[in-house]
């Protein structure tokens, strides 16, 4: 009876009579919204809720506010397993609108078979972010509904469908969090194979070695070639390249605030995949594109004769303006490099963000260092690029 505002609690047991206000106050314990609840559980060892009705009449209010009128507050927990059966029925009628079956993957008696079905059931789910979205919802809601009839034995009629459907959202969930094969050393080998094997005639050689064995390129089926390239799952492939740009992305914006630009694209690319502007192939080309961009964009510090924490420096005194010729950048690199020298060995102290005085006195230093700057920087260029220091300085080097 006590912990009124425990909104975690989800089952109370009755083995005591209780009436009236007590009665309603003590079965709203288990009605509070918690993250991951579903509903409340009242297990009534006694028979107490015949004496619910008479509280109702007496504390209950309908829609219009007259007393007595009040609907039962609990419900046969059947419902609860009614529920849960349509939440299973929704998602195979979903997974079957993408081309998969769940009951298919459940029936397979091999297990190489039934890791098939269930890669294949992920590249469909993966088809865009409405279908994997809408998936994980569903699936969340079977776990919910599936939790909350435990212990019940009711629940043993779903078992292996429940079971079936989480394995999958897990492969859905954590598949951008999976390794990227590498595929430059398979493709140099195909480009080698085709290098050996391919002659200018009307016929080419499959295996030289082999012996004279020859194929007329009229006879290729190239139908049944592109649909044997087309079994690539290439819409998993895509959302695991995306989880791993991500989270390149995001250490990378960290680092240097002006590589923004790179997520903007990032996001492009995915809202235009998804509003359907472009199909699979196109978007892994330019995942794979920007990805090279993304390794240039590391490696551009060693251009720069600078490190990473110099570059980011450089870049927010250069980007986007102004333009400066060659000796003036010379200049600003080596104002980038001072700078930071500077602060590392005299003013970045610990705990310097928590002082005014330490804080200005960083301030004063970036005001000083960029007074170097070329005439290229006018009076409201250098104060904006003041501020743009202090502010990378304060967020990086706390």
């Amino acid at each position: 009876m006590t912990g009124f505002d425990v909104q975690s609690c989800s089952t109370i047991y009755l083995d005591k009579p209780m009436r009236n206000h007590t009665l309603m106050q003590t079965i709203a314990r288990a009605n509070r919204v918690y993250t991951g609840k579903n509903n409340g559980l009242i297990v009534d060892y006694i028979g107490i809720f015949k004496d619910l009705k008479n509280a109702l009449a007496i504390y209950g209010t309908g829609a219009g506010g007259a007393a007595g009128s009040g609907e039962m507050p609990v419900e046969a927990k059947q419902k609860l397993v009614e529920q849960l059966r349509a939440a299973i029925a929704d998602t195979h009628d979903f997974l079957r609108g993408l081309g998969c079956a769940l009951d298919k993957i459940i029936a397979a008696k091999d297990e190489f078979a039934r890791l098939a079905l269930m890669n294949d059931a992920v590249e469909a789910v993966l088809r865009s972010d409405q279908t994997k979205n809408e998936f994980l919802l569903g699936a969340a809601l079977v776990e919910k509904l599936f939790q909350a009839i435990l212990p019940d034995t009711a629940v043993s009629e779903f078992s292996l469908e429940r079971k079936a459907i989480q394995v999958l959202a897990e492969r859905v969930r954590n598949n951008d969090s999976q390794d990227v094969p590498d595929l430059a050393p398979v493709m140099g080998e195909i480009n080698s194979v085709l290098d050996r094997s391919i002659r200018v005639d009307e016929q080419f050689v499959i295996d030289p070695g082999a012996g004279s064995r020859l194929l007329n390129l009229s006879t290729v089926d190239f139908e049944r070639l592109k649909a044997l390239f087309n079994q690539t799952r290439k819409h998993t492939l895509a959302d695991r390249l995306r989880g791993k740009i991500s989270v390149r992305l995001a250490s990378m914006i960290q680092r240097n605030k002006t590589r923004i630009d790179y997520a903007n694209r990032f996001e492009q690319m995915i809202a235009e995949y998804n509003a359907g502007g472009k199909d699979i192939d196109i978007f892994l080309a330019e995942l794979v594109a920007l990805v090279g961009s993304l390794d240039q964009e590391e490696k551009r510090h060693i251009a720069e004769a600078l490190n990473e924490e110099e570059l980011a420096i450089f870049d927010l005194l250069t980007r986007p303006e102004p333009k400066l010729s060659k000796p003036e950048r010379e200049r600003v690199r080596q104002v980038a490099k001072d700078l930071l020298d500077t602060l590392k060995a005299e003013r970045l102290v610990l705990d310097w963000r928590k002082q005014q005085k330490t804080r200005a006195a960083v301030r004063v230093a970036i005001l000083d260092a960029l007074e170097k700057l070329p005439e290229a920087y006018d009076a409201p260029l250098y104060a904006q690029k003041c501020e743009l220091v202090f502010q990378h300085v304060y967020e990086r080097y706390g």
